[in-house]
């Protein structure tokens, strides 16, 4: 599952992060890369022993997203999107397990699309974060209208990429745009600390949780409150729910086994 020249894959129990690895280029996304990454995002998005996962980059990036200098690195752009930025994209968000990501440093155009579509976002205090297509003359893309849009609002959508700025981390943070800053060398054990504690709660009720405050975010109330009682009433069917009420009973730590 790990490919060496793109990303490093790391298991720890039922946390696993991915490692965006090509730290010469800023960790910016090719043809392989792309490939790579959704091929094993899908894996751990179906494995039922992975129970969190966290996101980040090597060196001094978290992606600067397209890398440009890729021989006809937007030919056919609509079709490369669709193929496989958009996968990626989607598989983070529908991913059944929460997916934390550890901003380390800049993410830039559909890096920062990919740090949008995790649940949570961790940023170090020296990384920045730049919504950058309109500097080359580009729309957003990869999602990146929608997921900015739901976390900062129209109007602050639009200036950020209409500006193409940078945004540091304490701008950032009071924006919502992440949920924690912290120094550099911190934020790796920070995510992964969050990541064992979201991987000892009911998975299985995370993952429908996820799936329905996306629901709420584009879907009348009639539509998502039908849903809630769907999805609740497979969760009480669940063993994390027995196991829950039993050691509410029993006055004592729940332990939870994701299914």
């Amino acid at each position: 599952m790990n490919d060496e020249a793109t990303h490093r894959v790391e298991r720890d129990g039922g946390v696993v992060t991915v490692t965006l690895d090509r730290p010469d280029a800023l960790n910016a996304q090719t043809r392989a890369s792309r490939a790579a990454l959704l091929r094993d995002l899908r894996v751990l998005s179906s494995d039922d022993g992975v129970r969190c996962v966290v996101l980040t980059g090597a060196g001094r990036a978290f992606s600067a997203g397209q890398d440009l200098r890729e021989p006809d690195a937007l030919v056919d752009v609509d079709v490369m999107i669709r193929e496989t930025y958009i996968p990626i994209i989607e598989t983070l968000v529908d991913m059944p397990k929460p997916v934390v990501a550890a901003i380390n440093g800049a993410a830039a155009g559909a890096g920062l699309s990919l740090a949008l579509a995790c649940d949570l976002r961790y940023m170090a205090d020296g990384a920045v974060l730049m919504m950058a297509f309109s500097n080359i003359g580009l729309v957003p893309d990869c999602g990146g209208t929608w997921l900015l849009v739901r976390a900062v609002g129209h109007a602050r959508a639009f200036e950020l990429a209409a500006s193409g700025r940078r945004v540091h981390a304490p701008e950032a943070l009071s924006l919502g745009l992440v949920q924690r800053v912290l120094p550099g060398d911190e934020l790796q054990a920070a995510a992964h600390a969050t990541a064992v504690e979201l991987a000892a709660r009911p998975t299985q009720a995370l993952g429908w949780t996820k799936r329905l405050l996306r629901a709420a975010e584009q879907s009348p109330l009639s539509d998502v409150m039908e849903l809630e009682a769907q999805l609740q009433a497979s969760a009480v069917k669940t063993h994390d729910h027995a196991e829950g009420v039993a050691a509410f009973l029993e006055k004592r730590e729940p332990r939870f086994e994701g299914r």
